[in-house]
């Protein structure tokens, strides 16, 4: 079993890097094994052609497609969804094969296990149509926060690997983001809250359109995939 996890894929427009992979890698993988998406994903997108053609994609990977939600997301279809259980924490099942790891969670995937944060700030909004491809949900709400520390709680703050969009505040300031005028300021101290108190092996985010690794421990991912077996 193996999870491959990579950035953002903004609908079609970023994920030429899964084809490109999958072909390099043919006959290497199976549904038994996992691709995580760390947010921007598109598989509720603004454009239905592109969505359409996003999901077609992904569902004929050969793996199972896991992932987090970005702040370009269609946020209200996305939560229209039925919330189900899977692994151990809440999901959405978008279809068979692609499923949405929700905010706060703790998932064992086959004795692996994953604490799981999605959403982030949109820095271009003001050119964005708010209900149509921006969405206020794009913040989790103090109720995610709480969930995310109660159900970190249960597993004494030990996990094997966290996902996320963003990064924690000290993380993004190492890559040249600083706190001013961003609207992830509670997000980003709350993640720092998290990687301050918790044990875990790795932490992977995205939404910064880079590559980069941060003291061994986080990786910014965007055309980079990372196999962790």
């Amino acid at each position: 079993m193996a999870f491959i996890i990579t950035g953002d894929t903004h609908g079609t427009l970023d994920i030429q890097k899964l084809i490109v992979f999958f072909d390099e890698h043919e006959n290497e993988y199976t549904a038994d094994d996992y691709l995580i998406i760390c947010g921007d994903v598109g598989v509720c997108g603004f454009n239905p052609d592109d969505e359409k053609e996003t999901r077609r994609i992904l569902r004929d990977l050969p793996v199972t497609v896991l992932f987090v939600d970005g702040n370009h997301e269609h946020h209200q279809r996305l939560n229209d969804y039925p919330v189900d259980e899977w692994m151990g924490g809440k999901v959405h099942v978008i279809e068979s094969g692609i499923i949405h790891l929700m905010r706060g969670q703790v998932y064992d995937i086959k004795g692996m296990t994953f604490f799981t944060f999605g959403g982030a700030a949109s820095i271009d909004r003001n050119v964005r149509i708010e209900g149509f491809d921006w969405f206020p949900e794009e913040i989790p709400t103090h109720e995610e926060y709480e969930e995310g520390l109660d159900n970190l709680e249960k597993c004494d703050y030990k996990v094997d690997y966290i996902i996320s969009h963003t990064a924690p505040r000290e993380v993004a300031a190492a890559l040249g983001y600083g706190e001013d005028s961003t609207d992830e300021i509670a997000l980003r101290r709350y993640l720092q809250q998290i990687a301050d108190e918790a044990d875990y092996e790795k932490w992977f985010f995205g939404h910064f359109h880079e590559d980069e690794v941060i003291e061994d421990i986080f990786y910014a991912l965007y055309d980079e995939l990372i196999v962790v077996e």
